[in-house]
């Protein structure tokens, strides 16, 4: 039995935590929300983020950090714009025996780094882990079977992950490509955004077909030059979370397309939805691509749309009417 430590009391976090729980470990959620964690005390769920999905009464749930002294995982599943703030909130109470987790899916505004490596910047002399792939909490909440990927550059570190989260209903496999795995959960948001935005405008299936195969196209194409593995993108964390975050209603980033597709602005269906990481992670990616020198049209598009009010019927127009090309070109 290990003691296990969750940073954030948010439906994946939750969904972990029970995960480990019945793996026989000691768990703990550590939120700083104090009224979050009142109501889950109160109610035994998180009736916002997880309806429906009891929670065990062993499973703690505290706003005091030093509950972090003596764990053996540390997993942080908060949004990316307070990654490295939640990192360096605990500083005081992991040890460099710690091994830590990044299962949360985006990119440092600015910066541009994964989520653990933001993790891995606050804390040089830890291992550290990912847990990344096409998994909603609504369903592995309710034990929906649900494969994931446990990545990092030390295999036993990734081992370990598998050891304590795997169980009937979450198969984890093991990835050496911490990098383009976080890549491929974070840019597929941008794509599973501009997928709601056809889906709100009412293009049909051969739309969405296009737009997802295109999408892990320009996906991949940045992430080998940020030093992901091809293969990597073909993989449960690339293709897999795409095709999950494109299609399900669960998708907040989707449902946030869905309303810019219906002419609502993109900044009252962020804030109507809650967080699209999409939203914040379509600025970086363009940046990105033009550090690079990578050609991504549909980012490129997104972009505009966005940031810049362009209609969106016109950036469609404007990828359908782009110059005729090869579909696989040397990256």
């Amino acid at each position: 039995m290990a003691k296990i430590t969750i940073i954030g009391a948010g439906g994946f976090g939750i969904c972990l935590a029970i995960t480990a729980f019945r793996n026989g470990h000691d768990v703990t959620v550590w939120d700083n929300a104090e009224q979050i964690v009142a109501e889950i005390l109160r109610d035994g769920e998180n009736k916002t983020k997880l309806p429906g999905v009891k929670i065990p009464k062993e499973i703690a749930f505290t706003t005091d950090p030093s509950c972090i002294t003596g764990s053996v995982f540390v997993v942080f599943v908060v949004p990316s714009r307070v990654m490295r703030i939640a990192a360096r909130s605990v500083q005081d109470y992991v040890t460099p025996e710690t091994i830590l987790i990044n299962a949360s899916k985006g990119l440092e505004e600015k910066s541009f780094l994964t989520m653990s490596q933001v993790i891995q910047s606050v804390y040089p002399n830890n291992f550290v882990g990912v847990i990344t792939g096409p998994s909603h909490a609504e369903e592995v909440g309710r034990g929906v079977p649900t494969s994931v990927v446990a990545a990092s550059n030390s295999e036993a570190t990734a081992i370990a992950i598998s050891d304590a989260f795997s169980s009937q209903t979450l198969r984890i496999y093991l990835n050496s490509d911490p990098i383009g795995c976080e890549i491929g959960g974070a840019l597929k948001n941008i794509i599973a955004l501009a997928a709601g935005v056809c889906d709100g405008l009412q293009c049909g299936d051969n739309t969405k077909a296009a737009l997802m195969t295109r999408g892990i196209h320009e996906i991949t194409k940045l992430g080998v030059k940020m030093g992901g593995k091809s293969e990597t993108f073909g993989g449960l964390s690339g293709v897999g979370d795409l095709i999950v975050t494109c299609c399900s209603m669960h998708s907040r980033n989707r449902r946030a397309g869905i309303l810019i597709g219906q002419r609502v602005s993109p900044k009252v269906a962020v804030e109507q939805v809650g967080t699209v990481e999409g939203y914040y992670c379509c600025h970086a990616a363009w940046e990105l691509a033009q550090k690079y020198d990578v050609s991504m049209p549909i980012t490129e598009q997104l972009y505009h749309v966005l940031f810049d009010g362009a209609p969106v019927e016109q950036s469609i127009q404007n990828l359908m009417c782009r110059p005729k090309k090869k579909e696989y070109e040397a990256f």
